[in-house]
């Protein structure tokens, strides 16, 4: 693929995006085509990061920021996003960061279809960054023109080969008739460096013209010689033209496998030999194994009753921890923990402050309550640190949305009756005393959870005050 960079890109993540279309290679060992960099695709819109002409498609990618990396990003193209679990904030009457990005690209795809081969499909990548782990799409969205990633080479290379997809690459004219429509500023690329970008080259027909023949010429071929006109010529024998013979199709039969040589010597029998019934055994001799079993359903008896009055009492599973009522409210434990390895059970922001500065303890725990009727879950997270001011610092990468979070105990050990909606709409509340951080959400489980519900609310300062046994 040959680069041609003709203005600033107007993301942050456009360094990614270049290094990830320079990484593909020049020529056409990859997937060729020309990247224009920084183009402007159509008059009434500033410059994108880079439109794509490739021998089989057209792809418009175009830059999204994050407001931070994250490891897993949510991407429906008519839903919200969700980095990490958490909303990702918008401008009103925007779904998403990449609403107005679609926007652009079907401008920008409906003023580019006439001067693009019929052919040729029109593909769109959005480009998330500055760092993106993951990126999880809706299966009805990967089936359509529109793909969200994180630019690297691999990224952009499986986006490339799905999205330009046509049956049959186009040609060089073609090729430059559209690269004069999208950079008429940028110098024309020669039919040989297009050729090796993998664009196809159409062969030109040649016409040869044949003169007639002169008058003079024809007059002394028409008019024979004397010598010539005196003498007869027979008429030519009839020439009967015998087709060839149909091919005949011949079956090739397999040889038959060589004869298996016996190298044993084979007894030879002479005369029939006779065969005697076996005697008759004792009686007494087939009661032994019913003996023998009989003696061993004996034993195991035995066995069994010397265990039972061992005087040992049997083993018992833990009774289940009784309810506390925690501002009018009754929490049921279903699952607690205590681990040191706190980065472990965390994600997003949390994730890397607890990898750059651990914590002592972390106590994870999951209740289940019942707030005006309905029931509720609630995840609560002790982290103890060393001293007062990593705790207060962590607190407030807790607090700010889209900081990440901790994840549920119950959840991971399967232990909810009924899976909650921990979806990043769960309230939140979170407390620093000392050198203890305690946080908790809360969320229903059989309704959609808004953070600023009153009663979910309450249930989290519940939480953030319950006791783990």
């Amino acid at each position: 693929m040959r680069l041609v960079r003709l203005g600033q890109q107007p993301s942050r993540v456009a360094d990614d995006i270049r290094a990830a279309l320079a990484s593909l290679g020049r020529g056409a060992t990859v997937v060729g085509g020309v990247a224009l960099v920084g183009v402007r695709p159509m008059p009434s819109v500033r410059s994108v990061d880079a439109v794509v002409v490739l021998p089989r498609g057209v792809l418009l990618v175009l830059g999204v920021d994050l407001p931070d990396p994250a490891m897993k990003l949510e991407a429906p193209l008519t839903g919200p996003w969700k980095a990490d679990g958490w909303l990702l904030p918008v401008p009103d009457k925007e779904v998403n960061p990449a609403t107005p990005k679609l926007a652009l690209a079907e401008s920008i795809t409906k003023h580019l279809r006439p001067s693009v081969p019929a052919a040729l499909p029109i593909g769109t990548i959005l480009a998330v960054g500055p760092f993106v782990d993951q990126v999880d799409q809706p299966p009805t969205d990967v089936t359509g023109p529109v793909r969200v990633l994180h630019p690297t080479a691999t990224h952009m290379l499986a986006a490339t080969v799905s999205l330009a997809a046509a049956p049959q690459p186009c040609s060089v004219e073609e090729a430059q008739a559209l690269l004069k429509v999208l950079a008429p500023e940028a110098p024309a690329l020669s039919d040989e460096i297009l050729a090796a970008e993998g664009f196809a080259v159409t062969p030109r027909e040649t016409t040869e013209k044949i003169e007639p023949p002169s008058p003079d010429t024809t007059e002394k071929m028409d008019s024979p010689t004397p010598a010539k006109a005196e003498k007869k010529v027979p008429p030519p024998a009839p020439v009967t033209i015998t087709p060839p013979p149909a091919p005949r199709l011949v079956t090739r039969v397999p040889p038959p496998p060589p004869p298996i040589e016996v190298t044993m010597p084979v007894p030879r029998i002479t005369a029939a030999v006779p065969i005697h019934a076996p005697e008759a055994k004792s009686r007494t001799v087939r009661w032994l194994p019913f003996a023998a079993l009989g003696l061993l359903a004996v034993l195991l008896v035995t066995a069994i009753v010397l265990a039972t009055t061992s005087g040992e009492a049997p083993q018992t599973a833990p009774p289940p921890s009784p309810p506390q009522v925690v501002d009018g409210i009754s929490l049921i434990q279903r699952a607690a923990a205590t681990d040191s390895k706190c980065a472990a059970h965390a994600v997003g922001d949390l994730q890397a402050s607890l990898q750059k500065t651990p914590c002592v303890t972390m106590q994870r725990a999951s209740f289940e309550g019942t707030v005006n009727g309905k029931p509720v879950a609630v995840s609560v997270a002790i982290v103890t640190f060393r001293d007062p001011e990593t705790a207060s610092a962590f607190k407030k990468t807790a607090d700010t949305p889209g900081g990440g979070g901790v994840t549920d105990l119950a959840g991971e050990t399967g232990k909810w009756p009924r899976t909650p909606h921990f979806d990043g709409t769960a309230a939140y509340v979170g407390v620093v005393s000392g050198t203890e951080v305690r946080l908790a959400l809360a969320a229903w489980f059989d309704q959609p959870s808004t953070a600023d519900d009153p009663a979910l609310l309450r249930a989290a300062q519940a939480g953030v005050a319950a006791k783990i046994s």
